[in-house]
């Protein structure tokens, strides 16, 4: 077996790790994080969401049913880096096309391998999520942490337009077509449009800039904002044309950083994680139903609800915003952050995880049916 290339990766407050190279030969830097999924690594590569992020798998055993065709998110790979301890020698599978490395590579993304990512991942739930630099190309530790130390924060990082449609697009409905929505790009996953054509709804995928006339040239009975990058203070754009939405009363539902959106709107702060959510077994609350559902995550900001006590949302709370009453709606039970927000006096929901995750779990799928019922009920109304 050939040897492979040295490779470091050195985390902002100077911890240092050594292994060889992975994918590309290269430098690259971005926000290390972890996602403690065993499965969908081809999804987690493709989500727009991680721009600018280097992702730590904490499984440890990566690569071992390939890459296809199918399972894209979007047209490329977004991760800034990827770390992995134990890369598969071949990919086995019978839907694959290719090998993980040999798709890194292509697609010029700089990862390392044979790296203690169980140590990494603490180190990170320890200390927060940070900047970090990847090298096959520079061994010196000292001369890469200056390096990473000028690199920019996620914090302030606007990266919607980074990542949005350069020009609109639509889905057709499955079957018989009930209903059209416009959805908001802030860096959308290809699924989403997917659950709501099976719905029978069409939807017209639209870029991070578009106005309020764009949103209702396509006829469109409710809006969608997708999730995405970046940090959501920073989206000023995308703030104004919900408070647009909400005053129309069009439904509107959004998802992570859409969900972020909708609290700005609705007048909330937002705050970064110390090292976020990420990972395909986070447990939710649904309050309406006092169900728990296993759900998916990649979010590293969250909605910050008044009133709270050290994170912990009041029952039954309902809090008086420019558009009525709203209440926190799902909770996580790991850590009570905020994961989702349900208008009373206008038609419009959230949540925070990812209905749409299309490698699992699939727990929270109905709430795609919950925003076709919530169109219908606009329509009858």
């Amino acid at each position: 077996m050939t040897k492979r290339r040295p490779a470091i990766l050195v985390l902002e407050d100077g911890r240092t790790f050594h292994g060889e190279a992975y994918g590309s030969v290269g430098e690259t830097f971005g926000e290390a994080v972890f996602n403690t999924g065993m499965t969908g690594y081809q999804e987690t590569l493709t989500d727009p969401s991680y721009h600018r992020q280097v992702v730590v798998q904490t499984a440890p055993h990566i690569g071992n049913t390939g890459v296809n065709g199918e399972d894209d998110e979007s047209g490329r790979i977004w991760v800034a880096g990827y770390v992995v301890r134990d890369p598969a020698r071949i990919g086995s599978n019978w839907r694959a096309t290719g090998g993980l490395e040999d798709r890194l590579a292509a697609e010029g993304v700089v990862g390392i391998s044979g790296v203690d990512t169980r140590a990494l991942t603490r180190h990170l739930r320890e200390r927060g999520a940070m900047r970090v630099g990847i090298s096959s190309v520079d061994d010196d530790p000292a001369a890469l942490l200056d390096r990473v130390r000028r690199a920019p924060q996620m914090v302030g990082a606007d990266l919607s337009a980074e990542v949005t449609t350069a020009e609109p697009y639509v889905v057709s409905a499955q079957g018989e077509h009930r209903f059209t929505v416009a959805a908001l790009d802030l860096g959308i996953k290809r699924n989403v449009p997917r659950r709501l054509a099976a719905r029978g709804v069409t939807t017209h995928v639209l870029p991070a800039g578009s106005s309020i006339e764009d949103l209702l040239a396509t006829g469109a009975d409710a809006v969608f904002f997708s999730p995405g990058p970046g940090d959501p203070a920073t989206a000023d754009g995308p703030v104004a044309l919900a408070r647009e939405v909400l005053g129309r009363r069009i439904p509107l539902f959004g998802i992570c950083f859409g969900s972020q959106i909708l609290g700005r709107a609705l007048g909330f702060g937002t705050y970064k994680l110390g090292y976020g959510h990420r990972g395909i077994n986070q447990p939710v609350l649904d309050r309406a139903t006092g169900k728990v559902e296993v759900t998916s995550h990649n979010h590293g900001f969250a909605v910050q609800v008044p009133g709270a006590q050290a994170g912990v949302v009041v029952p039954d709370q309902v809090i008086d915003t420019e558009f009525g009453g709203v209440q926190v709606s799902h909770v996580c039970l790991n850590d009570n952050v905020v994961e989702g927000l349900r208008a009373k006096d206008v038609p419009a929901f959230t949540v925070q995880y990812h209905p749409e995750a299309a490698a699992g779990p699939h727990d929270a799928d109905y709430l795609f049916d919950r925003f076709a019922e919530l169109i219908e009920g606009g329509r009858n109304a």
